[in-house]
């Protein structure tokens, strides 16, 4: 718990109203109680702030006072706002103050885990039940292996590192430091590679023999897949995010601080530079380049190379302006029923 006035000094916010409210908890504004925190982040949610029951509100310096005022331009009684200058840059500090505990996982090494003895375990690493490791593999001080977490041999993984229940790690793959792995993400499995037999019966196996290398600061969301490369390494640089089932192809580059939204596939020897941003289903084909800073609008489909610090969209995904236009165009020929819209 919280008072208005001190989360107001924890985050450097300027406060409207009464300062010695109790807060136990952060809510959306339709749902927040008469002991909640909520947030505004546009004027169009700032009626249901007033209209609530929330006992406090943090909103922009951008959102107009008398958006988030009664008639009489005050919070209300026993109420109050706290204007600040980034409203999601706070929430983070909101959301760390009223984060729950770490659950207490297993310290040291469960005696169930099976550690092969030519593997190399660092001093305060916390393996949890029914977990392995493999001949030959290093784990890094201060690494968690919470449960049912499968090191297979010759694999790195640096300090700090915290891998969630099922996540399995193919032979030779390298994890940095810092990373997080959460619950079924596999790394390093096989590139999904064929060639058709010669006698036309089927296909044929393409060996992947490279593997999987992941930087410092990397988090992967749960049941995502990163495969080996066919020869060489499947490449994720320091600081990327990615989101719950994604699928990252053999050989693809990722360079630092990407962002990959849930459900999106990058087939084989896909590169991305630094900061590039994909949002949710997009689809990337073999081969194809993605410049640092690009952004790509979720469900797209990208089939040719998109420039560095570009915003695409579409299927086939093309430069956001152009894609705007053909959608209204689209809109314009469907409202006069195929007349003419020119």
């Amino acid at each position: 718990m919280i008072t208005t006035g001190q989360l107001a000094a924890l985050i450097q916010a300027r406060l409207i109203g009464d300062e010695a409210i109790t807060l136990k908890g952060v809510e959306a504004t339709d749902r927040a109680g008469p002991d909640q925190l909520t947030f505004v982040r546009s004027t169009a949610y700032a009626a249901a702030w007033r209209d609530g029951r929330a006992a406090a509100v943090l909103a922009g310096e951008d959102i107009p006072l008398d958006r988030v005022m009664n008639e009489q331009g005050q919070p209300g009684p026993g109420r109050a706002v706290l204007i600040v200058p980034d409203v999601d840059a706070s929430m983070i500090t909101v959301l760390e103050r009223f984060m729950p505990p770490s659950p207490p996982y297993f310290n040291g090494i469960h005696p169930s885990a099976q550690i092969d003895p030519l593997a190399k375990i660092a001093p305060g690493v916390s393996i949890g039940p029914g977990c392995s490791v493999g001949a030959g593999a290093v784990i890094g001080s201060g690494c968690k292996l919470i449960a049912g977490v499968h090191v297979c041999a010759y694999v790195q993984v640096g300090e700090r590192t915290v891998l969630h229940p099922n996540v399995v790690l193919y032979e030779r793959s390298v994890v940095g430091n810092d990373c997080i792995l959460h619950a079924g993400v596999i790394i390093g499995a096989d590139g999904f590679g064929y060639h058709p037999r010669p006698d036309g019966r089927g296909v044929i196996k393409i060996p992947h023999i490279g593997n999987v290398v992941i930087h410092d600061n990397v988090e992967i969301g749960a049941n995502s897949c990163v495969d080996k490369g066919k020869f060489g390494s499947t490449v994720i640089g320091a600081g990327t995010k990615i989101d719950n089932l994604v699928q990252i192809g053999h050989n693809c580059q990722l360079g630092r601080s990407c962002i990959l939204c849930g459900e999106c596939g990058l087939s084989g020897s896909v590169k991305l530079g630094d900061g590039v941003v994909l949002g949710g289903r997009v689809g990337v084909a073999d081969n194809v380049s993605i410049g640092s800073g690009a952004r790509v609008g979720a469900y797209s489909g990208v089939s040719n190379d998109i420039p560095p610090g570009s915003v695409y969209l579409g299927m086939p995904a093309g430069p956001a302006n152009e894609w705007k236009r053909v959608y209204g165009f689209l809109r314009r020929l469907g409202k006069n029923r195929g007349k003419p819209v020119w």
